[in-house]
């Protein structure tokens, strides 16, 4: 029984000991699969730094002027030279410093506590006070290592602010066992001391400048653990804020892939879900590539592939500048909505102005497939404008905010019409007169070579439509 207890406990100890690593490969799969969060820590690393070296220079240039002004004597300098030392040494620091932990950066960070602890423990070497080294511990310099910790909260991780605290204790406990063992003492003071404190042996250790006080030298260190360890568990909980921070960004640019970046910017700040199943006039258009098929039959895959990204890139982009939603890649081609996920009075005309960007765009990317020798792409566009249903569908495990209804369906069927017609492009008079009320005396220029045409039935509906035709002439 307390050989399964101890075994417990080992695994418990082992565990929390492994944290560290634990969380240090965390972050490295989340950078990897997240660009925002790797670009977030980076930024944070290098603000951090700036302020934690700029904070020191701050710190050190204080402290200059007051031991100074403390001590105005010639052997100051040699305190002042140190100090430029410090300073020299955030410099480097803020020059290496990168994401993670790196050797450059901890031997820095180590060079730094060692420099401290010489200057605390060690007397001035161009002192003319004779003085034992026991002396050095009763002037309280052990405070400036907090100095040292308040900038590297700003500039490590918590993991480095762990070693920071470790280190330090360390090298001031190694410092006081060379002092008590090996330092410079002067007997005579201790004789005296005792000779002066007769009875009062405890007050004569208290007072002998000979002595190194052990217990408060450790009640230094665990202060300065408890410390360390109590911002080490503020910097880990300011980096995990972080991490939420990049995944937040991350879904903001996923967003950005089907919405234009002022829906985007709308849909970060407003309170109700996306999700939110309602009905709204809506502008649906369908894109479609003409003859895509034959075209992947005669070409292989790497060319049939780079050809849709260029294509699917170039849409997107006219989709986007007019203000519209991506709602999905269709193989192929695209459907997009314009007046989701919030409706405008301009959603039909934006439509039909992207509609004409897309066949100009078209035009100017086969006039350069022409010139290097590619087969031209045609394009096939459907627009119609009315009601939709917006909400999410699907299942618990996965879900789709989707845009349905009539008013899609219609988009989709004239979008094939255009090859019955031998057209380009093809808009309901639903449409059509939605970007008529928009306009106020500007003109209908986006109307222009548009021909209207005899009503013609709709597949899967009982009422025939109203349709206007556009052709890459017009």
């Amino acid at each position: 029984m307390a050989e399964t207890t101890n075994q417990g406990l080992v695994e418990r100890v082992s565990y929390m000991l492994s944290a560290p690593r634990r969380a240090r490969q965390r972050e490295e799969q989340l950078a990897k699969s997240n660009p925002h969060l790797l670009e977030a820590l980076d930024r944070d690393k290098r603000e951090g730094l700036v302020l934690a070296v700029r904070a020191r220079w701050v710190a050190l240039a204080i402290i200059a002027v007051f031991i100074a002004v403390l001590n105005p004597r010639w052997e100051v300098l040699y305190y002042e030279a140190l100090i430029a030392g410090f300073a020299l040494i955030g410099w480097a620091q803020l020059k290496s410093g990168e994401v993670g932990q790196s050797r450059r950066e901890l031997l820095l960070l180590a060079t730094d506590l060692a420099l401290m602890t010489i200057v605390i423990v060690l007397p001035n070497p161009f002192s003319t006070i004779e003085a034992p080294i026991g002396l050095q511990y009763r002037f309280g310099n052990f405070a400036y290592f907090y100095v040292l910790l308040a900038a590297a909260v700003m500039a490590y991780s918590w993991r480095t602010l762990f070693a920071f605290g470790m280190w330090t204790t360390g090298l001031w406990l190694g410092a006081m066992g060379l002092a008590i063992f090996f330092g410079p003492r002067i007997p005579e003071l201790s004789e005296r001391m005792a000779g002066v404190f007769v009875g009062y042996e405890a007050l004569a250790d208290l007072y002998d400048p000979n002595i190194i006080l052990i217990s408060p030298r450790i009640q230094e260190v665990v202060v300065l653990i408890i410390v360390t360890g109590i911002l080490a568990l503020g910097s880990w909980r300011s980096r995990e804020l972080l991490i939420r921070q990049a995944e937040m960004a991350r879904e903001r640019s996923n967003l950005a892939r089907h919405f234009p970046p002022t829906i985007v910017d709308q849909m970060a700040h407003q309170d109700k879900p996306l999700g939110h199943v309602r009905s709204q006039k809506v502008a649906v258009m369908f894109t479609d590539i003409v003859g895509f098929t034959r075209f992947a039959e005669q070409h292989p895959p790497q060319k049939v592939v780079d050809m849709l990204r260029e294509f699917h890139k170039m849409m997107e982009e006219a989709v986007f500048e007019h203000n519209g939603t991506l709602d999905k890649f269709l193989g192929d081609g695209i459907m997009a909505t314009f007046g989701t996920p919030q409706p405008g009075p301009h959603d039909a005309a934006n439509a039909l102005a992207c509609a004409r960007d897309m066949m100009g765009r078209l035009d100017e990317w086969n006039r350069a497939r022409r010139q290097s020798g590619q087969q031209p792409v045609d394009l096939s566009i459907g627009v119609h404008y009315g009601d939709v249903i917006l909400g999410d569908i699907g299942s618990e495990r996965r879900m789709e905010f989707a845009t349905l209804g009539d008013t899609v369906n219609v988009a989709s069927r004239l979008e094939a019409m255009t090859r019955d017609l031998s057209v380009e492009t093809v808009v309901s008079e639903d449409l059509v007169s939605a970007v008529r009320q928009a306009k106020t005396g500007d003109g209908n220029e986006l109307l222009d070579g548009l021909k209207a045409q005899e009503k013609r039935a709709v597949r899967g509906r009982g009422d025939p439509v109203k349709i206007w035709t556009l052709d890459r002439a017009a």
